[in-house]
């Protein structure tokens, strides 16, 4: 019997289902921010518990313990010091910038102190919470689900009237993803919102100038740079924060003499001041920093103030800008701006998060009028009803009397009068203080005001216009109880800033490459030979030499793989098959030509090099991967725009699988990938077949390929060239297809088949150009005819005017890279 209910299953195949639930599990029922409120589960939960318990602002305060016990029992069954943890937060100024809970006691500081215990702290709603967050929640606004044992009703979402995402910001590290949002200024955020709704077609541009930064909570300063544009137009950037300090003359005491001292008033988000003195008094200890006589923390309740005292000989300016560029006095916050949309965890822009909040907002309103009006409706027959029953009254009180029950009495009325049986109860209940003159007065009263508010609500309902106005009317009144003046400091010039320091953190390479660059000839260009050898000679010999059209008559003159000009100092690209880049620190060959591998980056030495790529000031440019089993993503190229001394991974790769090609890809270009055994696949390079992805993706399945069967390379062409696509063999044949006749394929698909071979073995792929050579299994290198490829028919094969010696093979082939324009 038992071994009839054994169910054998895979082990893998389980282990990916329970990994999979438990991983949706923590994204949308822990970790991340839903885009609507702004709030985690756990958040949500603690304010609608504290919604139920009466806690509102004008309530006395009541034992955290209680809300903790409140929110486990009926919402979250997870451990106590999560929710106290998590409602801590909502308490303390100085992690958010609006706090929604008010509290009275202990709730930590920004030394990193712990809060006191649970049960000596006391909380209540805050009134942005209360007035902002959760006074619609009755009114039918969100709808509600079953907590975890059925026993209670819980909302879905909070019906928030202010974007709280991005008021308080939010922190979550879920499985595989990470969601880091800073906080805002309330004033700037209900600006630009009631901005969107004037004006639907708002650019970003305006959007970036009504909220052109941050505000966080414990001031500070922001480097306006490129990394705040990108993080609002991206979704992902890193913003640079600075610490307010300033020199003043420091008196020590009587009989000794003045000395300056620089004086910390505000320090970076989310830096631990404590943590950052000790840091800074090991650096002083340990003889990493001269000039500095003291530091003392003299913060009090009345505001922050670290006094690092400087010696007499030294100059405060430069200690000061040590701590800057040496110190986390300015550091880095890296955003993501990641938030749950219909369940599901998406990277949005500024703009998509505020048009995100305006829908549902929008959403809620027409909700909430439509629960008034039908309350309005509701009472409006009452009214009708009891006004109808005055002006009959004495009939009615005979009616009434004359009736043997409540029952026969209310059937009575309703043929009576001609009113329903809710119309019906509302005339036997009403008191006789309804029937006095003042009382008949206010009933007509009040059935104006019914008739007015009706015809105001169906308005709302009807016309969107009216809507929205409601909408401005109502941010701004927000606004005016709640908006603040903004806390953070805007500096201009961040990129300059930023480069300074990266540049004084790094200073050897930094200015070694600097003078080395100075040294250099703009006419001059960059070679990379056959061999790898990097060089940089003057335009004028390359001209010379015919390095371009490789000399044949000098034999001692390996053919070059790159020649590029110097002249704008360009970035050049080296991508390792196994998924790293780095930029080639090529300035450095003018005095000390070298191997490839002097000039790699930290990380690539030991890595084969498969792709040098220049990069381009193209726009909708992007860098396409494809590895060994057939998978191809893109990113975009603002993900490696700051890659610095220091190797980066684009490509997270399986064991034994390597990256086969980079390549530059254009939106809307047509990518081919071509295998050993001829087979190509054509596919549109759009955002709907190949979105961008994230550095550490393994990317999609583009190609299924045979047992046997291998990638060789993959090309990038644009939409209005005509190219010729040119397969060739190992045994110097070649075949010429126009890539405008290769029929175009979805994902996944067989493709066409570029050749018929026999014991042939495709070896690369190119297009047809005067600057292409093969290299043969014997280390020999010949240059291809242009006009043999040229002049050879479509789909085809022939054979290359090179005389291969017996057991020789073609083993690869490449173009020489050079600019466009040449």
């Amino acid at each position: 019997m038992a071994k009839e209910r054994l169910k054998p299953i895979s082990l893998h195949q389980e282990m990916q289902r329970s990994y999979l639930e438990y991983a949706m599990s923590v994204i949308v029922g822990r970790a991340l921010p839903d885009a609507r409120d702004g709030l985690k589960p756990v958040q949500r939960r603690i304010l609608f518990a504290m919604h139920e318990l009466g806690l509102t602002p004008d309530r006395p305060y009541r034992k955290c313990a209680r809300v903790v016990g409140d929110v486990l029992g009926k919402y979250h069954p997870h451990g106590d010091q999560a929710v106290y943890d998590a409602l801590v937060r909502q308490v303390q100024i100085f992690s958010s910038r609006y706090p929604i809970l008010d509290g009275h006691g202990n709730f930590g500081s920004i030394d990193d102190d712990p809060p006191a215990a649970m049960r000596y702290t006391e909380t209540r709603l805050a009134a942005i919470s209360n007035d902002a967050i959760l006074s619609e929640i009755d009114q039918e606004t969100v709808n509600f689900s079953p907590n975890f044992d059925g026993s209670q009703q819980e909302p879905d979402v909070l019906p928030a009237q202010l974007p709280f995402l991005i008021l308080n910001g939010s922190a979550g590290i879920a499985v595989g993803m990470a969601t880091s949002i800073p906080p805002h200024n309330l004033n700037e955020v209900i600006e630009a919102l009631i901005a969107i709704i004037k004006k639907p077609t708002l650019d970003e541009e305006k959007l970036l100038e009504l909220i052109p930064g941050p505000d966080f909570p414990t001031g500070g300063e922001i480097l306006i740079s490129n990394g705040i544009k990108e993080t609002y137009t991206k979704g992902r950037g890193s913003i640079t924060m600075r610490g307010i300090a300033h020199i003043e003359e420091i008196n020590p005491g009587k009989g000794k003499h003045k000395r300056s001292g620089i004086i910390i008033t505000e320090l970076p988000y989310q830096l631990n001041k404590a943590s950052w003195i000790e840091k800074l008094a090991d650096l002083v200890n340990n003889g990493k920093v001269s000039g500095i006589a003291d530091i003392r923390d003299e913060s009090d309740r009345d505001g922050m103030r670290i006094l690092v005292e400087v010696k007499r000989d030294s100059d405060p300016k430069k200690i000061l800008d040590f701590l800057y560029q040496k110190t986390s006095l300015q550091n880095n916050f890296g955003a993501i701006l990641l938030a749950l949309v219909n369940g599901q965890p998406v990277q949005l822009t500024l703009r998509k998060l505020l048009d995100n909040f305006l829908e549902f907002r929008e959403n809620t309103i027409l909700l909430r009028s439509n629960y008034l009006l039908k309350n309005i409706k509701n009472r409006q027959e009452i009214v009708e009803a009891l006004i109808q029953a005055i002006n009959n009254l004495r009939e009615i009180i005979n009616l009434i009397e004359k009736s043997k029950d409540t029952a026969e009495a209310k059937s009575n009325l309703i043929i009576r009068l001609k009113i329903n049986a809710k119309q019906a109860d509302g005339i036997l209940s009403m008191p006789l203080k309804k029937i006095t003159g003042l009382e008949k007065d206010s009933l007509k009263n009040e059935i104006s005001d019914l008739k007015n508010k009706r015809t105001e609500l169906e308005s709302i309902i009807n016309d969107r216009e009216k809507l929205m106005k409601v909408m401005v009317k109502e941010l701004k009144g927000l606004k005016k109880k709640f908006g603040s003046d903004r806390k953070t400091k805007l500096i201009e010039g961040g990129d300059a800033l930023i480069a300074e320091k990266m540049a004084n953190q790094r200073p050897n390479k930094e200015l070694q490459r600097i003078n080395a660059l100075k040294q250099l000839s703009n006419d001059s260009e960059i070679i990379i030979q056959t061999n790898n050898e990097i060089k940089i000679i003057p335009s004028i010999t390359i001209k010379k030499l015919k390095l371009k059209e490789y000399n044949l008559d000098r034999k001692d003159i390996l053919p070059t793989k790159l020649i590029w000009p110097i002249k704008d100092e360009p970035k050049i690209l080296a991508v390792s098959q196994e998924g790293k880049i780095g930029l080639l620190k090529w300035e450095f060959a003018g005095q000390k030509p070298g191997r490839l591998e002097k000039f790699l980056p930290a990380g690539l030495e030991n890595d084969e090099i498969i792709n040098l790529i220049p990069l381009t000031e193209i726009k909708d440019i992007s860098l396409g991967l494809i590895s060994t089993d057939g998978k191809f993503k893109r990113i975009s190229i603002n993900e490696i725009s700051d890659i610095s001394n220091r190797s980066t991974t684009i490509l997270k790769l399986k064991e034994n699988i390597k990256l086969k090609s980079c390549i530059l890809c254009e939106e809307n270009s047509y990518l081919y990938i071509v295998s050993d055994i001829g087979r190509i696949i054509k596919i549109k390079v759009t955002e709907d077949n190949f979105p961008f992805m994230g550095k550490l993706a393994q990317g999609t399945t583009i190609m299924r390929l045979f047992p046997g069967e291998n990638i060789i390379n993959a090309l990038s062409i644009q939409k209005n060239q005509n190219k010729d696509l040119i397969l060739i063999t190992n045994k110097g044949s070649f075949v010429k297809h126009a890539t405008k006749e290769i029929k175009t394929s979805k994902k996944g698909e067989l493709g066409t088949m570029g050749i018929n071979l026999k014991d042939n073995t495709v070896i690369n792929c190119f297009i047809n150009n005067k600057h292409v050579y093969i290299k043969t299994d014997k280390e020999r290198y010949e240059k291809l005819k242009p006009d043999l490829i040229e002049n050879s028919s479509y789909k085809k094969v022939k054979k290359l005017d090179i005389d291969l010696n017996n057991n020789e093979f073609i083993k690869s082939t490449f173009s020489i890279i050079i600019p466009q324009k040449d």
